[in-house]
């Protein structure tokens, strides 16, 4: 981690000394039509702090907004911990997100259900140029809320060593620096968009661009007028990116095109590289480890894999039974982490936090994986939905998947295990295109083999899928 605890800034491009001798930058934040400055940035940010100082912890509506911008920022200078609370979450769950993180308030854009909190809003021209202790390197940032697959979301406790740590091993494996100009359109209540986004840019000091919504057309403008180098996205945006040309092409000026938060198919891999000149890094983590594994930007960029541990971290197999499992490029076992990144535990909830990390200090993250012999990291997916365990076999959809989109009539494709009376589970292809279900069945076969192929194909019009364009395996197994 650059620097040491006494002279450590999260934000360090922010650092109110440093920007009052000079370090300006005029568009150091482009969103929602705005642009500010480093300036306005410690200016406004710190008036916001001076409202919030002192408070437990505060909800902020995560709106890709400069009002969204500053609250975080504002926060982060107090010392005060924020809990990004998505904008179209469903009210039951915005209830329990207030309930169990303790906000005390609203921050920054007033929602339309405030759940009986105050709302404190933020003046974008306020200005206070009040001097702010560093908060320690070990409180808590933020509390950022995981879709509950198996009950309610649990809070995830974010320390600022954890961020500061990320940020500076990734600017290192992307050859990262304040020369760049990040771009991206994802939301800003998750890892991708707003740690690694925002925060990453404010730490290593690079200009920031949102485009709103991710389409092609906003990414595309972000490279020709703002100069945009870093771009990241999900799988669903590169794909839309690949399907209009004339966009996809115009991103050949950028640097390094980066992709997470869910496999990004082969086929799609392969478009980038011909219509950007690009070959994309792809990544890996989770909002309990944040980023952990990625290609490099002076490395090997291979399709399907998340390359390697960054700095610091180290990873494992392990069979069910808690035994190692061989680097060997072909076997499947559970993939455990240990990272200077890792969170602090889930808010409230000790026993959910024991089950998942160990006393010495892994990290079990319920994905499984396969390790090569060159370190080179493949994610087979989850566990529970990806691991199929067909006639005696251990079989993983994210194969199947990729076998799958391969095939010329096929634009998306899911794969998912259900229960079976003979063979334990059979493997089931949901697919969006036109070729014929026993056409995909067979070409599988061929692919890869006989036991790999799926049992069932069904026709669809789409995916179900949430807000980082992650399939919703969970609600595909009940289409069955």
């Amino acid at each position: 981690m650059r620097g040491v605890a006494s002279d450590f800034v999260l934000l360090d491009s922010l650092n109110p000394a440093v920007v009052a001798a000079g370090a300006d930058l005029g568009d150091a934040v482009r969103i929602d039509g705005v642009a500010l400055s480093r300036s306005d940035l410690v200016g406004a940010a710190t008036s916001v702090a001076e409202r919030v100082a002192g408070a437990a912890q505060v909800a902020v509506l995560a709106t890709p907004t400069a009002a969204t911008v500053l609250a975080v920022t504002g926060c982060l200078i107090a010392g005060v911990p924020v809990v990004p609370v998505p904008a179209d979450v469903g009210e039951a769950e915005r209830r329990h997100i207030l309930t169990d993180s303790g906000a005390q308030a609203w921050l920054g854009e007033k929602p339309g259900d405030t759940g009986g909190l105050g709302h404190i809003p933020v003046r974008l021209h306020a200005r206070s140029w009040h001097r702010y202790a560093e908060p320690s390197l070990d409180a808590t940032a933020l509390i950022i809320y995981t879709s509950g697959t198996t009950g309610p979301p649990k809070g995830v406790v974010v320390s600022r060593r954890a961020i500061a740590a990320d940020i500076d091993m990734l600017a290192e494996a992307w050859q990262w620096t304040a020369a760049d100009t990040l771009v991206h359109g994802l939301p800003m209540y998750h890892v991708h968009g707003l740690v690694l986004g925002l925060l990453g840019s404010l730490r290593v000091g690079n200009r920031f661009v949102h485009t709103g919504k991710p389409t092609p057309a906003g990414y595309a403008q972000a490279v020709s007028e703002f100069g945009g180098s870093l771009l990241f996205g999900v799988p669903t945006v590169w794909s839309r990116i690949v399907d209009d040309a004339d966009a996809a092409r115009a991103l050949a000026p950028a640097r390094l095109l980066v992709s997470g938060s869910a496999a990004l198919p082969v086929p799609v891999f392969d478009a980038l590289a011909a219509l950007t000149g690009h070959r994309p890094v792809e990544r890996y983590g989770a909002t309990e480890t944040l980023i952990t594994l990625s290609t490099l930007a002076g490395g090997e960029r291979r399709p399907g894999s998340v390359g390697l541990p960054l700095a610091g971290v180290r990873t494992r197999l392990r069979t069910e039974d808690g035994h190692d499992v061989d680097h060997d490029g072909e076997s499947i076992g559970q993939l455990h982490v240990q990272s200077p990144t890792l969170f602090d535990g889930y808010l409230n909830r000790a026993d959910a936090t024991a089950a998942v990390l160990s006393d010495d200090g892994w990290y079990h993250t319920g994905d499984v994986a396969v390790i090569g012999p060159d370190g080179m990291h493949r994610i087979v997916g989850r566990e529970s939905v990806d691991l199929i365990k067909t006639g005696g076999f251990r079989v993983g959809a994210g194969e199947i998947e990729t076998a799958l989109l391969g095939h010329p009539g096929v634009r998306e494709a899911a794969v998912i295990g259900a229960p079976d009376a003979d063979l334990g589970q059979r493997i089931v292809g949901f697919v969006v295109g036109d070729a014929s279900p026993e056409e995909l069945i067979d070409h599988v076969a061929q692919q890869l083999s006989v036991h790999k192929r799926p049992r069932v194909v069904r026709i669809v019009d789409s995916l179900p899928r949430n807000a980082m364009g992650k399939v919703l395996k969970k609600e595909l197994a009940q289409w069955v």
